[in-house]
């Protein structure tokens, strides 16, 4: 009897292994056949720009809200970012976007226009990784003002990093727990169509909050990131809940987005992008400030 159920035991193990390994087989080849597909969106009707005005407002959104220059996206000098090891799930570089860049380099107004918005390459590929679903919002004047600086940055020769999703990266994918095939998930959204002009209120700053939701969650109540390994940090809570922002004044938030500095005088973690949010502007400070105040209260963990 005991050896009869031995066997019976073997064979339920058995075939859960072998729906375990026929569900990961498919999650990884749903994930390589979406980056295969060649998408067919227009290029937007948009034109580069030799306004003085338009290219510092661009050069303004690439070191600020859009995080282009970071260490951690394309470099201080946008020839190429660190490599961000992910362990199992992934290793991400941002490229070189300068013109001498071979896979980012050159990008037209319209072509960086349609990449931004739809998470589209030049080559009607899908873009892996690049938060776009946090940038899509952008509207045509910044779009602009973003792509007609790039083309006025000095080239670079640097080669581009290594860009590599693994297997746990793609299930992670496929069940929405971390987006890395972007364009797929962009297909059937339409552009935002009700971003007001800059101003110092929370309707705009829901849009540049667009920007945290990657780390600190939907909710932006913060937790560890799916998938992440061990060595990540865990995102705080940054809505206005007792335990979190509630607390803060606008001067405590200020001095956080200025020097990296937390209430309690503890530093932040570098992984914090504290370079871009120390060169948000003061309109665009406030409009996140006042955002997430109004967000409702959530406990740390909920993402």
């Amino acid at each position: 009897m005991a050896k009869r159920g031995w066997k019976v035991l073997g064979v339920v193990v058995g075939v859960v292994a072998v729906g375990a390994a026929s569900f990961v087989g498919w999650q990884a080849h749903a994930f390589d056949a979406s980056l295969a597909r060649t998408y067919e969106r227009p290029l937007p009707a948009l034109t580069r720009s030799a306004d003085e005005a338009v290219v510092a407002r661009g050069k303004h959104l690439a070191e600020s809200v859009g995080a282009c220059s970071s260490a951690d996206c394309h470099g201080p000098d946008l020839a190429g970012g660190k490599p961000l090891s992910m362990g199992p799930v992934a290793t991400l570089t941002g490229p070189n976007l300068t013109p001498a860049g071979k896979r980012a380099g050159g990008y037209t107004v319209p072509q960086l226009a349609r990449l931004i918005r739809y998470g589209i390459k030049r080559d009607g590929h899908g873009v892996v990784f690049m938060p776009v679903h946090e940038l899509s919002w952008l509207p045509d004047d910044d779009l602009t003002a973003l792509g007609s600086y790039l083309a006025t940055v000095p080239p670079v020769e640097k080669p581009d990093g290594e860009t590599h999703v693994k297997l746990l990266g793609k299930i992670l994918d496929r069940q929405d727990k971390m987006p890395l095939d972007v364009a797929r998930r962009l297909e059937h959204v339409a552009p935002a169509t009700d971003v007001p002009k800059p101003e110092p209120t929370a309707r705009y700053g829901r849009f540049v909050a667009k920007a945290c939701v990657g780390c600190h969650g939907e909710h932006f109540s913060g937790g560890r990131i799916p998938g992440a390994p061990s060595s990540m940090p865990i995102p705080a809570n940054i809505t206005p809940d007792a335990s979190a922002l509630g607390p803060w004044t606008f001067a405590d938030f200020d001095k956080l987005l200025s020097t990296g500095v937390k209430r309690d005088g503890k530093q932040l973690d570098p992984f914090m992008p504290i370079d871009a949010l120390s060169r948000l502007d003061e309109t665009e400070r406030r409009a996140l400030w006042e955002y997430l105040r109004a967000v409702p209260p959530r406990p740390f963990g909920g993402r």
